[in-house]
């Protein structure tokens, strides 16, 4: 078992994170204003950038659990630091997730941070540090919607309107599949310390497919409309129509 210990400079926040926080703040002026020339481009860079931020939030709220849970290595690899480059799996934790977004509207999340199970004690911890990411992205969605709620949309323009609502359907769809008892999400991890020697070690072979496998079923028609159902039931409940987060979508492919 290696040893290390949480330094300071491993908390600092990356200058990658700051550069995409900056980036999602001036296209989001810039979708408020209507100062870009086509709304559709500010509201994909938007969306596209303030995603990126959550994916970093979710990755990093399991971290900082893990931390305070006992595994003090995840300073020295860098997850403190919300650099998205120092992910063990950049392509699984940003490429593909926001590839999933342009393909289908679907926040699917990805595997990123490596958590030394072994330095962590008691399943309930265990538990905790996986059902971390996905509340973090239940936060983001709460959030992101707390306009439409709390009947708070007066001076709100239509496009920076529409790109929260997206953005919540992003959030949602993402929380909906990360709590998934599938090996490979955080879902499974929540229980998996709950589960028998025996049945962890029949279903270890399946976890690399877990993601894959959902996203292919969500390809599946009869499925997707019945999820996108689920996600709209609750963007219903948080105040956001399907005809916003539809047009969202919309505006989001600007290209089409």
């Amino acid at each position: 078992m290696t040893t290390a210990t949480t330094r300071p400079s491993d908390r600092r926040i990356s200058p990658v994170f700051l550069g995409i926080v900056a980036v999602t703040a001036v296209t989001g002026w810039a979708t408020w204003t209507g100062f870009a020339e086509k709304p559709g481009i500010a509201v994909f860079l938007f969306v596209t950038g303030a995603w990126i931020v959550s994916l970093c939030l979710h990755e990093y709220a399991h971290a900082r659990t893990a931390l305070h849970s006992g595994d003090i290595t995840v300073g020295s690899k860098g997850y403190l630091s919300l650099n998205p480059l120092a992910y063990t799996h950049a392509l699984l934790s940003i490429v593909l997730p926001v590839i999933f977004v342009i393909m289908g509207g679907i926040g699917l999340p990805g595997g990123a941070v490596f958590i030394e199970r072994d330095r962590i004690r008691g399943r309930w911890r265990h538990s905790l540090i996986s059902a971390a990411g996905p509340l973090t992205n239940v936060l983001f969605a709460v959030a992101c919607t707390a306009p439409f709620w709390l009947n708070a949309l007066d001076g709100v323009p239509l496009e920076f309107r529409v790109a929260l609502a997206f953005l919540a359907l992003l959030q949602v769809s993402a929380a909906i599949l990360n709590f998934l008892p599938v090996p490979g999400l955080d879902g499974y991890g929540v229980i998996e310390p709950w589960l028998s020697h025996s049945v962890k070690r029949q279903i270890e072979p399946f976890a690399p497919f877990g993601l894959l496998f959902v996203f292919a079923l969500l390809w599946v028609p009869q499925v997707n409309a019945v999820f996108f159902d689920l996600v709209d039931w609750v963007l219903r409940g948080l105040g956001v129509s399907e005809i916003e987060a539809s047009y969202g979508w919309s505006l989001y492919r600007f290209w089409n």
